[in-house]
């Protein structure tokens, strides 16, 4: 006799040590879906058109999902089967899940498109230019795939000047997903590359569909050079075609698009030579033309002829200075005249001639008659002769009179 535990617990070990059970791939549609938000953990059945196991999907394996399982979708589960001695509930524990069919792909596509959308990650302003003439192209694809030497052949013919960088990654399988994000991100940080293609040819829409995964499009998103996305052919879109910074339809149009055409760079060099060699050549006829005409005029530019005209010039030039300068002599000596007879006749020597005389004292200074007094010796001073005298009398005049009389 066992318990019930130690039941569960043999069943269990029975199912975790066979082989066949321990990575098992079931499809089957989903019922009964419930994502826990507080663990994160996925819980639902699995069922077909006559029977239904009961599933678990760990939130370390659902975060990784790039897209959010419905009730009802058709899904490829990657799982192991065991017993969960608890409850004695047998059920299958899910590590990895793929939609099966055209309309459960696209619904997860479009689930993971529009969560990208909404976080910004298509935003035109992000998208950044391609530069005209790279030194340097990064290329994530397969070493030995086609669109490498498309890629290769179309450098060659367009601009063989074009280095390539190569990060080599699977393109399809369980592993390319992580290997093309890490490729982005090497050619990214190694600052060799002006512009990262991530390439592959054509296929069919499950091989492309790992170009639909999140860790691509972020590593995408972050990469801080240019990227083109150059996946399948021209119908085929994919998650990166939206992050990228160009979208190519193929291979070869990415090369084409990153690159200039040597001829078409050839043609116009020659063209702007051509614009230059007219331009020289126009301004040398309108040197030419400005010219001639200085050239019919020369004769008469000789140093002789310049000089006759400015002799005559210079004639008349003294000529005038002459006759200005007699009229200033003129103007000046008459107004010379009218000073010295203006100063003669405000001369005090001219005012003696009349008969006047002017008072000074013994010592010969000039004094006013305000300031004698009787008994004071004074000389009268005209104009030939001096007469001393002596004041007797100092009578003051009134009124408006305007001598004085004095008494000597």
């Amino acid at each position: 006799m066992i318990t019930v535990s130690a039941l569960n617990r043999y069943v269990r070990s029975l199912l975790d040590s066979d082989r066949f059970l321990s990575g098992i791939a079931i499809k089957g549609e989903i019922a009964n879906f419930v994502h826990h938000y507080k663990s994160g953990h996925f819980y639902f059945s699995l069922r077909d058109d006559s029977a239904s196991v009961k599933a678990v999907m760990f939130r370390q394996d659902a975060r990784r999902l790039a897209f959010t399982p419905q009730e009802g979708m058709r899904v490829i589960v990657r799982c192991r089967v065991s017993l969960y001695e608890n409850t004695g509930a047998f059920q299958i524990y899910v590590q990895d899940m793929f939609p099966d069919g055209i309309g459960a792909a696209q619904m997860a596509f479009e689930q993971l498109k529009a969560r990208l959308e909404q976080e910004g990650l298509f935003r035109p302003e992000a998208k950044q230019p391609i530069p005209a003439c790279p030194r340097c192209i990064g290329v994530v694809t397969s070493e030995t795939g086609a669109a490498l030497q498309d890629i290769r052949n179309v450098l060659s013919r367009r601009w063989p000047l074009t280095r390539l960088l190569l990060a080599p990654v699977n393109v399809q399988g369980d592993q390319a997903a992580a290997q093309i994000a890490r490729g982005i991100q090497i050619l990214d940080r190694s600052g060799k590359v002006d512009v990262i293609i991530v390439a592959r040819g054509g296929g069919s829409r499950e091989d492309l569909w790992v170009f639909n995964d999140e860790g691509i499009a972020r590593a995408a998103y972050g990469c801080k050079t240019p990227l083109i996305s150059a996946v399948g052919h021209e119908i085929d879109f994919t998650i990166l075609d939206f992050v990228a910074d160009l979208r190519a339809p193929t291979p070869s149009a990415a090369a084409e698009l990153a690159t200039p055409d040597r001829r078409e760079m050839m043609a116009k060099l020659m063209n702007i030579s051509d614009n230059i060699h007219k331009n020289m050549q126009t301004k040398l006829e309108m040197c030419y033309n400005r010219f001639d005409p200085l050239a019919e005029r020369w004769e008469s530019l000789t140093p002789g002829s310049l000089c006759s005209a400015r002799a005559a010039r210079l004639n008349e030039q003294e000529q005038f200075l002459h006759g200005k300068m007699e009229q200033i002599y003129q103007d000046r000596m008459l107004s010379m005249q009218h000073a010295i007879q203006l100063a003669h006749s405000l001369s005090p020597y001219t005012v003696l001639a009349r008969g006047y005389a002017i008072p000074r004292s013994v010592k010969g200074n000039a004094i006013t008659l305000n300031q004698v007094t009787p008994g004071d010796r004074i000389l009268l001073t005209g104009d030939k002769v001096s007469v001393g005298c002596l004041v007797e009398h100092v009578h003051e005049i009134e009124g408006e009179q305007n001598e004085k009389t004095q008494k000597f």
